[in-house]
């Protein structure tokens, strides 16, 4: 099978996570993608070493790419990523603000020089807020975003949640327009200049919380493991063990009330006869919910919840989810031998990508300056 993005060259002047998740995506979509790295490499590379000696980010994110070290200070590293830039169809980057227009790499000098050519510029805050210039990275633009305001419990305090969401999230968003861009050029034979900040990314997930506050008066609580605008749907205690239940319409809440509970009073009782209603009386309906399973075995709930096709999971540890029947790996070659990594999600035509070797730091600096730099 051809892969969706082959013969399309990127050129990337990216650190850390964001960007390199939009990349990682590309290349497993069949794209050749560039990374420029400084000498001492994408600081990502030194984040931890858990990955067989490498960092667990960079293994993850870095999958078929190239790495070439530039110094976009000397003249002759410019022309020779200008000269990629003249062939590339995407240029993507996360340097501070302003530094690439500094360097006569901006994407309204490139878009003039290279009407073709979709730039994709990742910020921390967008451009014209009063942010943009500072720097801001995954922890803090949760924090500033409201994102830890709703998270954990409220014994807890403000939490971060435990990936870099921020990141991950504004790179999936990268790659979707830069996905659209490509079509658009398609059609029109132009190409776009794209940006997109990390705070608008949350901020757009922070879209449910923000219309509580701003239209219903309510400050969202932090909740933990239930849900702000569901019930029930949380964690509850069994005879021998945990099970997280969520329902989600008026029907199933009948079902798990009258059939897997074995309550029809409850089922019937006025206080819980919407949702709205459970939601508000939350804490009542928990305390009814958990005393009719505290007793139970956690096989027979799991079997009721199966047979009245209710939806249930169990709370896994990191442990956990290494041994999940769900799960899916596979193996990506590194400098330093094979690691398994969770497959991404998506399954075309019953295959899943195949993923290509990661880089070490320059591995492809004879190659690329043999292939870029000699006319330069």
């Amino acid at each position: 099978m051809t892969d969706a993005l082959e013969g399309i060259l990127v050129v990337a002047l990216e650190q850390a996570v964001a960007v390199p998740t939009a990349t990682c995506k590309l290349a497993d979509a069949g794209a050749r993608v560039i990374k420029l790295e400084r000498q001492e490499g994408d600081f990502a590379r030194g984040y931890d070493d858990y990955a067989k000696g490498q960092s667990s980010y960079f293994v993850w994110l870095n999958r078929g790419k190239e790495s070439c070290r530039v110094d976009l200070k000397q003249a002759g590293d410019r022309a020779m990523v200008e000269a990629m830039l003249a062939k590339a169809d995407i240029f993507i980057q996360n340097l501070a603000p302003g530094a690439t227009t500094r360097l006569g790499l901006g994407a309204a000098a490139l878009r003039a020089r290279y009407p073709r050519l979709i730039t994709c510029d990742v910020s921390g805050y967008a451009p014209g807020t009063p942010h943009h210039v500072r720097k801001a990275y995954d922890l803090l633009v949760q924090a500033e975003s409201g994102l830890a305001a709703i998270t954990g419990t409220q014994d807890s305090g403000p939490s971060r949640i435990g990936v870099s969401i921020a990141d991950i999230a504004t790179g999936q968003a990268a790659y979707a327009a830069i996905l659209e861009a490509l079509l658009r050029r398609a059609r029109t034979g132009q190409g776009s200049a794209i940006q997109l900040s990390l705070f608008d990314t949350l901020g757009e997930l922070m879209n449910v919380p923000y219309l509580t506050r701003r239209y219903g008066g309510i400050e969202p609580p932090r909740l933990g493991l239930a849900h702000p605008s569901i019930a029930p749907y949380g964690v509850f205690t069994t005879a021998d063990g945990s099970v997280l239940i969520s329902i989600q319409s008026e029907r199933e809440w009948q079902i798990l009330a009258r059939e897997v509970l074995g309550s029809p009073a409850l089922a019937e009782d006025p206080r819980f006869a919407s949702n709205v209603l459970r939601v508000r009386q939350r804490e009542v309906l928990d305390a009814e919910v958990q005393s009719l399973l505290a007793n139970r075995p956690f096989g027979e709930v799991a079997a009721a919840l199966d047979r009245h096709a209710i939806a249930y999971g169990t709370v896994s540890s990191v442990g956990d989810l290494i041994t999940h029947p769900a799960a899916t790996t596979l193996a990506v070659a590194t400098p330093l031998g094979e690691v398994e990594v969770l497959a991404p999600p998506a399954i075309v035509d019953g295959n899943r990508v195949a993923p290509r070797p990661v880089p070490a730091l320059g591995q492809h600096d004879a190659a690329l300056r043999a292939e870029f730099a000699s006319n330069c």
